[in-house]
C-alpha cells in the first residue's frame, strides 16, 4: 500500500509540474492549483454517512436520514474552508540555505495573508520536514523550514508544499511550489594543522592564535560564525535583536593566505575539507583575505560574508554530493 501510495504521488506531482511550469517567489496561491481529498477520518466520515443513510432508508428512520444528510452537509461546509484556507495566501522566501554537518539551519519563508480571514494550520513541507502557524487575517508571518544534517553534501528539494488540514481534518488541501530549495551542508571545521606561509607577508601566519587588539582599530561587524571566542561577541547588537555578530579590528596590513588542498598530504577527504573549512572560518575572524585551492576548482582572494559563503558551499559541493 505505501508503495502504492508513493508511485501515486510521485505521478502526481509530475503532473502538476508539468502543468504550472517552474514556479518563481514571490507567489500567490491561485484556486486552479490548489489539489484536495479526504483524508483517513474524511473516508472514514463518508462510510459512517453512508452506511447511516441505508439504515435509515432499510428501517424508514427519517431522523436517522437527517443525521445522515446533517454529516454530509458540515462535511461539505468543511470540504470549502479547506480550500478557502489556502486560496490567495502569498509566499515568498529565500530557496537557499547553509549549514555545518551535524548542525541545523531552515530556510526562511514569509506567508502573507491580504483578506479578512485568519488562515489557519498552514504547513509548509519539504521531503521530511515542515513547519505549521496560523497568518492572522491582513498580516504576514515568517516561518523557518528547519532541517538537520548528518555529513556534508549539498541537499535538495526539487519544490516544496503548502498544505492545510483545517478546520476538521477530515479533507487536506495542498498546492506545489515547483521552486527548488538548495541546502548547502559544509564540513564540520576541525583540524589543527596550521596553513602555509602568506604569498606576500611571510612572518605573519597567525592563524590559530588568538587577536591581540592592543594596537588595532575596530573597524566593524561580521557574522558570526561557529567557534568563534565569546569575547569577539558584539553583546550589545545582540541584545537590541539584531543578529548574532562578532567584532573585527584593523591593524597592520596582512598578507593574503592560500589554502590549498595539497597541503593537506595524507589526510583523508573528509578530513582535508574538516581543516579546510577552520582555517576559513579562523581567517574570517582574524581579519585576513584567503583563498580556496581545490582539485577543479579555485576562489580568488577576498574577505567578507560573501566570500565566506562562496569557500562553505565550495567545499560542500566538492566531490558532487548531492543529498
Amino acid at each position: 500500500m505505501n508503495a502504492w501510495r508513493q508511485s501515486a504521488a510521485a505521478a502526481l506531482r509530475a503532473w502538476a509540474a508539468r502543468r504550472h511550469g517552474r514556479d518563481e517567489l514571490p507567489l500567490r496561491v491561485e484556486r486552479r492549483r490548489i489539489y484536495i481529498l479526504p483524508t483517513g477520518r474524511g473516508l472514514a466520515l463518508a462510510a459512517l454517512i453512508g452506511a447511516m443513510t441505508l439504515a435509515g432508508l432499510n428501517y424508514a428512520s427519517n431522523l436517522g436520514l437527517v443525521l445522515s444528510f446533517l454529516l454530509a452537509g458540515i462535511g461539505l461546509v468543511g470540504m470549502h474552508h479547506c480550500h478557502r484556507n489556502l486560496l490567495g495566501l502569498g509566499v515568498e522566501g529565500s530557496t537557499e540555505a547553509d549549514a555545518f554537518a551535524g548542525g541545523a539551519a531552515g530556510f526562511r519563508f514569509t506567508l502573507y495573508n491580504d483578506s479578512g480571514l485568519e488562515r489557519r494550520d498552514i504547513e509548509i513541507r519539504a521531503g521530511a520536514h515542515s513547519v505549521c502557524a496560523d497568518v492572522p487575517a491582513g498580516a504576514a508571518r515568517c516561518l523557518v523550514l528547519p532541517f538537520t544534517t548528518a555529513s556534508r553534501g549539498v541537499l535538495r528539494y526539487e519544490h516544496f508544499e503548502l498544505r492545510s488540514r483545517f478546520p476538521f481534518g477530515w479533507f487536506r488541501a495542498w498546492t506545489y511550489v515547483q521552486t527548488p530549495l538548495i541546502a548547502y551542508v559544509a564540513p564540520r571545521p576541525l583540524g589543527d594543522r596550521r596553513p602555509a606561509a602568506d604569498t606576500d607577508a611571510p612572518a605573519a601566519s597567525n592563524i590559530g592564535a588568538e587577536d591581540a587588539h592592543g594596537e588595532e582599530e575596530f573597524a566593524g561587524l561580521r557574522p558570526y560564525t561557529p567557534g568563534t571566542p565569546l569575547k569577539h561577541m558584539a553583546w550589545k547588537a545582540l541584545a537590541h535583536g539584531g543578529e548574532p555578530a562578532v567584532r573585527y579590528y584593523t591593524g597592520r596590513p596582512q598578507g593574503t593566505l592560500w589554502f590549498d588542498w595539497n597541503e593537506l598530504g595524507g589526510l583523508a577527504v573528509e578530513a582535508r575539507l574538516s581543516q579546510l573549512c577552520a582555517w576559513v572560518l579562523q581567517s574570517e575572524r582574524h581579519g585576513r583575505r584567503y583563498g580556496l585551492r581545490l582539485p577543479g576548482g579555485l576562489l580568488e582572494p577576498a574577505i567578507g560574508a560573501a566570500q565566506l559563503s562562496r569557500a562553505l558551499r565550495m567545499l560542500a559541493a566538492f566531490g558532487g554530493r548531492a543529498r
